[in-house]
């Protein structure tokens, strides 16, 4: 008697698991195109304009000299120099390859097909990838005037809810919430709901109602914070993340984290990078006062600017032909300066601006204006 046919016997090939084909890729800012005789400008990525701090390079070219040797597995020095700096206990600190590779672990843990995450509107799009990766389903909680809203997020709370990412300040937008507003959000949300508060652009925050999360996870079960070497340290090429978490949660995803996720050189520059205390600092005085001036500058244009703290603005345009984003973008290009359409975020009538050097700056309010100086 043959044995039954079954599915997989008729397949041909592998085939992905459900929900893996209906996820969007994830699509970087674009890089710019080299023109003969033409500078050009990155401003689709949030990269610093003054790349990473000149000892963290130095240390970098160090490490060449033992690269045949395994990193440690545990990415010990980091986390030890991320506790002196911040005041953690090392052991509840965990390091990755980008903040990306620690919120992929934590939904890879908490999340299983059937369940569900909520993020928002305009949330960054690793979120819904980490999640329907793992089969749940992605929740989308509408926002307030590009502000994620308490009230709404926990309105979409169901007994299968089991994580809600919260990027504080978000991306693209540049809205934040009070630390006030985070606390309600973990105070109504079901203490077996984990709450991922993505800390990416916190370093450009000068808000005094604003708390990276520190606290909140310190002194609860169900909380971590993730942050990243990217932004206002320069070594976004390295790939560098970490978080901060209770000991539970830890402990659960080093049991699935690989064991040399952080390259040696990648953990000695950003040791250096976090104790060069004048070089973040001027790199915060520097965004702080051409975020506020490229506010300012493009408002006296006739657009709209979303109230950023990040290293970034968005910019809207009007849908009128001529004077949309497609257009702006289109226009800005041609003069060597590459911002970030957002179409992929459900903006499609914004543009993404990464403040750049004083510069890059400069340009691109001259460019804003010619463009819509144009009959």
């Amino acid at each position: 008697m043959s044995a039954p046919v079954t599915p997989e016997l008729t397949m041909s090939r592998p085939v992905p698991n459900p929900g893996i084909l209906d996820i969007a890729p994830y699509t970087p800012g674009k890089s710019p195109v080299p023109v003969p005789g033409q500078k050009v400008f990155k401003l689709s990525a949030n990269e610093t304009p003054f790349g990473p701090s000149p000892r963290a390079k130095q240390v970098y070219l160090e490490a060449a000299a033992h690269l045949e040797d395994y990193p440690e597995g545990t990415s010990r020095v980091l986390r030890e120099a991320i506790g002196r700096v911040y005041g953690l206990d090392p052991n509840r600190i965990i390091c990755g390859a980008g903040s990306d590779e620690i919120l992929n672990l934590l939904a890879h843990t908490y999340l299983k097909p059937g369940d569900e995450a909520i993020s928002t509107t305009h949330g960054f799009l690793v979120y819904p990838i980490a999640t329907m990766a793992n089969g749940a389903v992605n929740v989308v909680a509408p926002e307030t005037n590009f502000t994620a809203d308490v009230d709404a997020i926990l309105a979409r709370v169901t007994p299968r809810t089991k994580l809600v990412w919260l990027a504080n300040p978000n991306n693209p937008t540049g809205t934040y919430l009070p630390f006030d507003e985070v606390k309600r959000l973990r105070a109504g949300l079901p203490p077996h709901v984990l709450l991922v508060l993505d800390a990416a652009y916190s370093d450009f925050v000068s808000r005094n109602d604003y708390e990276i999360g520190i606290e909140l996870v310190a002194t609860t079960d169900n909380t971590v914070m993730t942050h990243t070497f990217s932004k206002i340290h320069g070594l976004a090429a390295l790939r560098i993340g970490w978080m901060f978490g209770p000991t539970n949660i830890v402990d659960a995803v080093n049991r699935i984290r690989g064991p040399f996720n952080v390259s040696t050189p990648a953990m000695r520059a950003a040791v250096a990078a976090i104790e060069d205390t004048a070089h973040i600092q001027m790199s915060r005085e520097h965004n702080e006062k051409w975020r506020n001036w490229m506010t300012e500058e493009i408002t006296k244009l006739g657009l709209t600017v979303t109230p950023s703290v990040a290293n970034f603005i968005l910019i809207h345009f009007p849908t009128t032909k001529g004077k949309t984003s497609a257009d702006a973008d289109a226009f800005l290009t041609k003069r060597g300066l590459v911002l970030r359409a957002l179409n992929n975020y459900g903006l499609p009538h914004a543009l993404r601006m990464t403040i750049g050097t004083e510069e890059a700056n400069i340009l691109v309010r001259d460019g804003l204006r010619d463009f819509m100086a144009q009959p």
